[in-house]
């Protein structure tokens, strides 16, 4: 009971990642129904579509979580894709609460702080799987899954009125080339604790069966660069470390070299080393070395997958890149998805790329992508370990 006699209640309150895809946050209270202590799972935003022109990054609206800063305990983050933590730089300011991430989230969002001029030191707690920290009135309890990004984590948060567990964006993934799979023996072992509610990645919920792996996706690419007489140019998200790996391994194979093309690329493919998640993978170039290499020893993996004018693939499209250009004969995979709302600049920059006579892959061709996230069969099996009420 809370000191006022009214009775203390658990709530979930979305401020956006909620029937939409992008602008992840979720905010968690416990209290009286007039006064509760918070924490905010993820930070992220949403990439504007063509229905708003000029406009690049929408922001969740945190006015309510800002009034009430003082009964924030912590932001956890789940995983560092930008629609998880990508306005963490932005809207800490307006917070300044403690933050919990993985040493590769936490590598990545320092990274882009170095990046930004002016951008907050946001003060950040390492965290890993199987680790437990109590943020005032909640134990929250890191989980690792499987996702297209390294050190993803589920959650389960612990209060006096029950535990919630909070997945992140995952997927059933026995082989997802970087880190271990989805802990399905934890997360079945707190669905006997007893689970009030489960807060779930949905994003392929209408899709039957279960979502191929990461290891065939890294079969295919081997297959493609073999096959390939001209260039080869990749792009993918640039966090998407197992993608990286599995072209750079597929690369070794053919005896090609890998350029980097593009920031975020290097800025990844750095922390990634760092941590380790690249060894054994030869040493990557810069994009200065690109004109340097015969057309059939090099691979490129360029920034750009979903069609951003400014990024090396649309420049490369337009002919436009100072260092890096294809010639008719060359190929260019899309190991990629387009985020809805893409589809229009995405399509533009293939039809510049099939207009110079260079072949495009995507995945409506072959396997080079595959998605993180769970379909029916996955979802099922989640929901029979957790079990909640």
């Amino acid at each position: 009971m809370a000191a006022n006699g009214a009775r203390n209640e658990l709530v979930f309150l979305p401020l956006g990642g909620v029937g939409e895809i992008g602008m992840n946050l979720g905010l968690y209270g416990i209290g009286s129904p007039h006064v509760k202590r918070w924490i905010a799972v993820d930070f992220g935003v949403s990439f504007a579509g063509p229905d708003l022109p000029g406009v690049d990054l929408i922001f969740p609206d945190i006015r309510f979580i800002e009034e009430e800063r003082g009964s924030l305990e912590a932001i956890v983050i789940t995983h560092a894709h930008e629609d998880h933590f990508g306005a963490l730089l932005d809207l800490w300011p307006r917070l300044r609460v403690p933050v919990y991430m993985s040493p590769f989230s936490a590598g990545l969002l320092s990274a882009k702080r170095a990046s930004e001029p002016g951008a907050p030191d946001i003060p950040v707690t390492i965290v890993e799987a199987g680790d437990r920290v109590t943020l005032g009135p909640f134990e929250v309890e890191f989980i690792n899954v499987a996702h297209s990004i390294p050190e993803p984590m589920a959650l389960a948060i612990r209060t006096e009125l029950g535990t919630i567990v909070h997945t992140g964006d995952w997927k059933l993934d026995p082989d997802p080339i970087t880190g271990p799979p989805t802990n399905g023996r934890r997360l079945a072992e707190i669905g006997d604790e007893g689970v009030r509610a489960l807060v779930c990645d949905s994003t392929n919920a209408t899709r039957e069966g279960r979502s191929p792996s990461e290891a065939d996706v890294a079969r295919e690419l081997e297959k493609l660069v073999l096959e390939a007489t001209g260039r080869v140019a990749f792009t993918s998200f640039a966090s998407n470390i197992a993608r990286i790996r599995s072209i750079a391994m597929a690369a070794a194979k053919a005896d090609r070299q890998v350029v980097l093309v593009g920031r975020a690329l290097r800025r990844a493919v750095d922390v990634a080393t760092e941590l380790g998640y690249l060894e054994g993978v030869p040493p990557f170039l810069d994009e200065e070395a690109y004109g340097y290499l015969p057309r059939s020893k090099v691979v490129a993996i360029l920034t750009g997958s979903q069609g951003e004018p400014r990024a090396a693939l649309a420049r490369v499209a337009e002919d436009d890149h100072k260092q890096v250009g294809l010639s008719p004969g060359d190929t260019v995979v899309f190991s990629s998805r387009a985020i809805p709302g893409n589809e229009k600049a995405i399509n533009s920059i293939i039809n510049a790329l099939a207009a110079q006579g260079i072949e495009v892959v995507t995945d409506r061709d072959r396997l080079v992508h595959v998605s993180g996230h769970p379909r029916r069969e996955e979802l099922a099996e989640m929901y029979g370990w957790v079990r909640p009420e």
